[in-house]
């Protein structure tokens, strides 16, 4: 192992403590991966065995870039070493234990897709309309009762309202049908070892010491799930390290709950606590002013970051006349940096609140031909034509799965329409089948038309040559078999267009993806490739070394530095983005996340923002975020922009330009208002909007019925966060949302 003077004193401090508990307050940009790289170096070479350390993370990316630079420093010692996210570690040890839970060790893994997609049949099943209860909203609310350790049945005790009430049915009736599946989703992950443990002593005294050092990284985004866990897993030796930072806790919309770090010390009363305060990534400008920032935080735990780089530039603000103005304005910058710094564009990255954002910088980048990617995108996983020969890949491995064999069964279109589906499905229920195993039994299925019948006695004898076909035949050429046979990718170049041939061109890269993980994976199974493909996020996927522009929301930035950054829309209701801020702790959560994007910047930090901003489908008019007030004056600078500003008068606003705006943007933002096809009377519009008051019971054209948490803004900006039962939380511009108060 390489010397550890390598390393600061202050690391070194974190790395020799071995025995029992530790917690590493790390700031942005000193070091953290370095002290987790060597700290798990330093333990195998004073003798610990690799496999007896659990190693957590939040990406596999970080967890894989640790794994190289580890073996670089011990070489084959660290091969048994168990490192990786979360849920892709409890996933391989469910693999192992889950029959004791009643699940075949082929479980499938539901992304957060599938399981939409099972809440809406378990939905319609269960005659709930989703027209009236928003199916994303359940799964939200589902998903948000696992990370809180929350039964069906315990959630069906403490509903409150009718959309509660029928939450609750769902979830019931959904755990059932993923355990008839023989799946489970991202929560139950967390959820079954924790299970596990608690009804199996023995299982759990086995891994307690199996995994006698455990160390999680960015443990202020742990959720209550993940602290149980760890709880029970270090009860016994103790050993464990935390590292993280709670000025960069952002993800309570997850589940994250910052309260884990905060109260370590109380945890584990011995517990040695080292701070890493020393930065080594922004200049002290940029140092200084979020250091300023972040101090504006009750709930923290004190630290004084300090660096040696050099001053550097002073923060540039941008103030723009529009969200047109403020990409040309940043596009400008970018050239003029490149330029006078010598950069590329793969050094310059531009950050923002929400992802409907990205419309006007990427039309402004486009136009000036400046090559850019989007962390956060679609992802490749996620196509449908992915997901749809992964579908029959894990089928497969997964015959039980009836999720996967209701996205397969009519693709590619074989004549088995919803009528002949649903009488499968009604037939299979009836004799208490799965899918699959109903299509053996085809004949005694009624109704089904000769042709009907015919496709799924074609179906069924596929799908058992494949099954048999798994022995003896390597996954790479099994797909490449089961492709050609599905017969899609004729299909695709038959039909010819550009976007065809980009979905041929998808599927060819998912098999070259399989073939690739077989020949370099000493573990090379069709089952582990579904299993890591499931848990791939965006960062996994993000391709640092192209020259491009990197695009992305401030909730994909942790980790990541950049020499230029330009976080955009810096504006009350964006930043801090209003439908969050109820409370002061939700305040302190929009601070952190801008906190985390000036710690992105390593030379350079600019700030933007507009004066208007088509938003929620109008015109409207932005006021700058307070966060550009809590920095001292002589940190920052102010350009203003010089294009002049023609307004367009609001009422005047054509239905064309709003119709031709709304197709462009109603499916961007996730906290678009409903849009409508005539404008609202505004001077009866605003006499409403006084008379709302938080506590009101209102009525909204397309949410329904609702109640009012927040009212903040006055005149034109009036806004209110308001609770509906139906769709959720909403934050609504008073003067367009047309409420009526009852």
């Amino acid at each position: 192992m390489s010397s550890l003077s390598e390393v600061n004193l202050k690391q070194q401090e974190a790395i020799r403590a071995v025995q029992g508990p530790v917690m590493v307050i790390a700031g942005p940009g000193s070091g953290k991966t370095r002290v987790l790289t060597f700290r798990i170096a330093h333990l195998v070479t004073i003798g610990v065995p690799a496999y007896q350390i659990l190693a957590l993370t939040f990406t596999n990316k970080a967890a894989n870039e640790m794994k190289e630079r580890i073996t670089h420093l011990v070489g084959d010692k660290s091969r048994h070493l168990w490192m990786g996210t979360f849920h892709s570690l409890f996933a391989r040890l469910l693999r192992t234990e889950c029959e004791k839970l009643g699940f075949q060790k082929n479980f499938s893994i539901y992304d957060s897709q599938d399981s939409l997609g099972l809440i809406k049949t378990v939905m319609s099943d269960l005659s709930i309309p989703s027209q009236q209860f928003n199916p994303q909203a359940i799964r939200s609310r589902i998903s948000g009762a696992k990370n809180q350790l929350i039964t069906p049945e315990d959630y069906l005790k403490s509903v409150i309202d009718l959309f509660e009430e029928k939450t609750a049915k769902v979830y019931i009736e959904y755990q059932k049908r993923l355990k008839q599946n023989n799946a489970m989703d991202f929560d139950d992950l967390l959820l079954r070892p924790i299970e596990l443990f608690t009804h199996h002593n023995k299982i759990l005294l086995k891994y307690q010491d199996r995994f006698r050092f455990i160390l999680i990284d960015e443990y202020q985004d742990t959720n209550r799930a993940q602290y149980v866990l760890i709880k029970l897993l270090a009860d016994q030796y103790r050993n464990i390290c935390v590292v993280g930072d709670d000025a960069q806790s952002i993800y309570a919309f997850r589940g994250a709950d910052i309260r884990n770090i905060l109260d370590f010390e109380r945890d584990y009363p011995n517990a040695v606590i080292v701070r890493l305060e020393q930065n080594y990534r922004s200049t002290r400008t940029i140092l200084s002013a979020a250091d300023q920032v972040i101090k504006k935080n009750i709930d923290q735990i004190t630290k004084d970051l300090w660096t040696e780089n050099q001053e550097g530039d002073k923060i540039t603000i941008l103030a723009c006349e529009d969200d047109q103005d403020e990409g040309a304005t940043i596009v400008s910058r970018i050239y003029e940096e490149s330029n006078k710094l010598k950069l590329q564009f793969k050094d310059i990255a531009i950050m923002y609140r929400t992802n409907a954002q990205s419309r006007s910088l990427e039309d402004a980048l486009r136009k000036n031909s400046i090559p850019y990617m989007i962390i956060g995108g679609v992802e490749f996983y996620q196509r449908k034509e992915v997901k749809d020969v992964l579908a029959y890949l894990r089928l497969l491995v997964n015959p039980r799965d009836d999720e996967s064999f209701m996205r397969i069964v009519n693709v590619p279109a074989r004549g088995l329409g919803d009528v002949a589906v649903g009488r499968l499905r009604d037939f299979a229920a009836t004799k208490s089948l799965t899918l699959f195993e109903a299509t053996d039994h085809a004949s005694e299925v009624s109704g089904l038309t000769s042709k009907a019948r015919t496709s799924v006695e074609a179906l069924s004898v596929m799908f058992k040559k494949y099954l048999r076909l798994t022995s003896e035949m390597s996954m790479s050429e099994l797909s490449r078999a089961l492709v050609d046979e599905i017969g899609i990718l004729p299909l695709l170049k038959e039909e010819g267009t550009v976007e065809a041939m980009s979905r041929w061109e998808n599927i060819q890269e998912l098999l070259s993806a399989i073939t690739e993980f077989s020949e370099l994976r000493a573990d090379a199974t069709l089952e582990n490739f579904l299993q890591e493909v499931s848990l791939v996020s965006d960062i996994d996927t993000w391709e640092e070394t192209a020259n491009a522009v990197t695009l992305l929301t401030l909730h994909s930035a942790k980790g990541l530095e950049f020499p230029i950054v330009f976080i955009a829309g810096l504006e009350e209701g964006l930043l801090p983005l209003y439908s969050t801020v109820v409370e002061r702790k939700e305040l302190e959560e929009e601070r952190r996340l801008y906190y985390v994007g000036m710690t992105r910047a390593m030379k350079k930090l600019y700030l933007s923002y507009a004066k208007v901003r088509f938003r929620f489908g109008e015109m409207s008019y932005q006021s700058p975020s307070r966060f550009l007030d809590e920095m001292e004056g002589d940190l920052v600078e102010t350009v203003v922009s010089s294009r002049r500003h023609v307004s367009r008068d609001m009422r005047s606003f054509s239905l064309g330009d709003r119709n031709r705006d709304r197709k462009d943007r109603k499916k961007t933002d996730a906290e678009s208002h409903y849009f409508s096809d005539t404008m609202p009377d505004y001077e009866n519009a605003s006499d409403v909007s006084n008379q709302v008051r938080a506590g009101n019971i209102v009525e909204h054209e397309v949410f329904g019925r609702g109640k009012v948490l927040h009212v903040s803004g006055s005149g034109e900006f009036l806004k209110a966060v308001v609770d509906f039962p139906a769709a959720g939380k909403k934050n609504l511009m008073l003067k367009y949302a047309r409420l009526k108060v009852l």
